[in-house]
């Protein structure tokens, strides 16, 4: 089981490493009142670097959560 998490996890990370290097054309980003001109790989790695974040912090306090119910509080 561990070897097949590491296979697909390697495996993932290799198709998302294509995928941002193949995008390298500058790219204009608006947020808000900001204009930015950078690497549409930047961007991508960016948002999947947030993604990720977000994706612990969610994982962390549904484990918190649960440990919270068990203990009766």
């Amino acid at each position: 089981m561990t070897k097949t998490k590491l296979v697909t996890a390697l495996v993932l990370a290799v198709l998302g490493l294509t995928v941002v290097l193949q995008n390298t054309a500058p790219v204009e980003t608006r947020l808000l009142f900001w204009t930015v001109s950078m690497p549409r790989a930047f961007v991508l790695l960016i948002v999947a670097t947030a993604g990720f974040i977000v994706g612990v912090v969610v994982s962390l306090l549904r484990v918190k959560n649960k440990r919270d119910r068990a203990a009766g509080g």
